[in-house]
């Protein structure tokens, strides 16, 4: 073979030779996984499932209350009986509170659907990281802890409800018949409230408002 055919050849079977391109590859998929909260890890099944019904509580207890001639009561006390009136940062500073509670809609369907208490003393306290909440008088007198959530506008409640004499409320979890679960959310400056949906007493939906005592 001539020196120039030679040379047209071996270039041609380079060309032909080529190696393919890579195959594109397919991006991965991103997991991503988002951690509980500590307080899905205490709360009992039976308060987990409540408060994912808080929002059917709301719905039910409103209902009841305006379809028994209630509708202006709940317009006067503006945004703590709205259910989609939470504001950013929930958290309560550590102090005295006058604290008062609105029961709405009925246990069984009869009897008032609205009761508006007078206020009474709480107080919130730091306990390690956590805030917690006590009722200091009255005969039903709820107490518990306030937990970090994923939705930023809420707090989680778990406490228990002290009765009558009794000197302490119990820790959460020992009795079942008096386990509370809630929501402690902003709803105004210096308002708050701790909404807790089918309490085991009276009414559907209970909203506790509370109001900082000013220092003296």
């Amino acid at each position: 073979m001539k020196p120039a055919l030679a040379i047209l050849f071996a270039a041609s079977m380079l060309a032909s030779c080529k190696t393919a391109p890579p195959p594109e590859s397919k991006p991965r998929p991103i997991v991503r996984v988002e951690e509980q909260p500590l307080w899905y890890s205490v709360a009992s099944q039976e308060d987990l499932q409540r408060l994912q019904r808080v929002d059917d509580a709301w719905r039910q207890a409103l209902a009841e209350t305006r379809a028994k001639g209630f509708v202006k009561a709940i317009q006067e006390e503006g945004e703590l009986l709205k259910p989609g009136a939470a504001l950013p940062r929930p958290a309560p500073t550590p102090g005295p509170y006058r604290c008062r509670t609105i029961k709405l809609g009925t246990l069984t369907g009869h009897g008032v659907p609205f009761n508006a208490y007078k206020p009474f003393a709480c107080y919130i306290e730091v306990e390690k990281d956590l805030l917690t909440i006590v009722k200091q008088t009255g005969t039903q007198r709820p107490a518990g802890r306030l937990y970090a959530d994923t939705n930023d506008k809420r707090l989680v409640f778990l406490g228990t409800l002290a009765l009558g004499t009794e000197d302490a409320p119990l820790p959460y979890g020992e009795r079942a018949d008096r386990n509370m679960v809630g929501i402690m959310e902003r709803v105004g400056p210096f308002r708050f409230r701790l909404v807790v949906p089918w309490p085991r007493y009276e009414s559907k939906l209970d909203v506790i408002e509370l109001i900082p005592v000013p220092p003296t």
